[in-house]
């Protein structure tokens, strides 16, 4: 894949880059991934398939200017970077954090979005975690241990050195800010109302012993507010899904681009 950078309205991402048939698919990670923890699906799709990763603002290189984390900048980066490509239709896929950005961009209804794919996404309600929670959340991804401590969480199933090494330096090296706004502010962020009258087709990919994400509560929320959504779940692993079980995410990449074709 190409890697280049661009400039958004609030932040230069890094981003890569591969294939030209659309409908494209845009990747947005978790709250601590970079662009690579994508590496495992992209291998799995077609070469021709245009496969657009951002690293998101604050994360794996990505540097905003204007110091903003929210919810709504990293939105605006996704227009912004799809603009910039020249592609004229995609499907979003984003897991956790970025599923709930992928959530409230869909609700803007940008010209070209076609589709989303949810991988154990953040739910569009305000997620009630009580505040000493979220500090340990914060807490965790300031040195290698409590990262390490956090995948005790976040991981469902048997991660390799490589994958460890990858998530340890990809969480340490987040910005400051970017790490303190998703448990300050952004898992209280309400984004239902971006999804009233959603026309877009939606598959949502759930994880069995998503310790994060759990299932049996996220089922109930997402069935409410989108209840047209295919929502499958993967067996035997945890939150960490693009890592885990790269096959089953890229079998829903594909799916949806033969529903939007």
């Amino acid at each position: 894949m190409a890697t280049r950078t661009i400039r958004t309205r609030g932040a230069d991402l890094l981003i890569d880059d591969a294939g030209r048939t659309e409908p494209a698919l845009v990747f947005l990670h978790y709250w601590g991934g970079s662009a690579r923890t994508w590496d495992a699906v992209v291998s799995q799709l077609p070469i021709a398939v245009r496969k657009v990763v951002i690293n998101q603002r604050g994360w794996g290189g990505s540097r905003a200017f204007d110091g903003r984390f929210d919810l709504d900048a990293l939105s605006d980066d996704v227009v912004d970077a799809v603009a910039a490509l020249g592609i004229a239709c995609y499907i979003v896929v984003g897991h956790s954090m970025g599923g709930k950005v992928a959530q409230l961009l869909a609700g803007r209804r940008p010209i070209g979005l076609a589709g989303l794919v949810l991988v154990a996404p953040a739910p569009p309600t305000p997620m009630q975690i009580p505040p000493a929670v979220r500090a340990g959340m914060l807490a965790s991804y300031q040195s290698r241990d409590g990262v390490l401590k956090a995948l005790q969480v976040l991981g469902g199933s048997a991660l390799d050195d490589t994958l460890r090494e990858q998530i340890i330096r990809d969480t340490l090296s987040g910005d400051a800010e970017a790490k303190r706004y998703w448990p300050d502010r952004g898992v209280t962020v309400d984004v239902t109302a971006a999804l009233t009258g959603l026309e877009v087709p939606v598959e949502i990919v759930l994880a069995e012993h998503d310790q994060v994400e759990r299932a049996a509560i996220l089922k109930p929320i997402l069935a409410e507010h989108l209840s047209e959504a295919t929502i499958t779940t993967i067996p035997g692993i945890g939150h960490l899904v693009p890592l885990e079980a790269p096959g089953g995410i890229a079998s829903s990449c594909e799916r949806m681009i033969d529903h939007v074709r």
